[in-house]
Parts: C-alpha cells; structure tokens; sequence
C-alpha cells in the first residue's frame, strides 16, 4: 500500500512539474485553464510522452432570479 501511495505522488508531482513547465501556473485563472491544469496534473509522465490534454469550457450563463 505504502509503494502505491509514493507512486501516485510521485506521479502527481511530475504532472505538477509539467504544468508549471508549460506556464499553466502563471497570471489569472478561469474554468478553462483550472480544468487544463488539474487534466495536466492527473496526466502526470504522459504529459513528457506527446500527452497535451487541454479543456475548453463553454460559455454558461447562470439564471437570474425573478424580480
């Protein structure tokens, strides 16, 4: 269990690094570019081996309430 866990941090830590590597860490943060750091991260080594996950997120207009 203890190998698992160092693994996943492991893991976590790479993708981390790449993230920072790749300039998602920097400047303001919106739905897009939080869900393309946290895919980043999840993706960890992958992202060294041609993984470049991005998310695009729509435009969501939240409803007002009646007056």
């Amino acid at each position: 269990m203890r190998i698992g866990s160092l693994l996943l941090v492991i893991w976590l830590l790479i993708g981390v690094a790449a993230a920072f590597q790749r300039g998602y860490l920097n400047g303001d943060v919106d739905c897009a570019k939080a869900s393309t750091v946290a895919v980043t991260v999840v993706a960890g080594p992958l992202n060294y081996v041609g993984a470049n996950p991005k998310v695009d997120c729509p435009d969501v207009s939240v409803p007002q309430p009646s007056e």
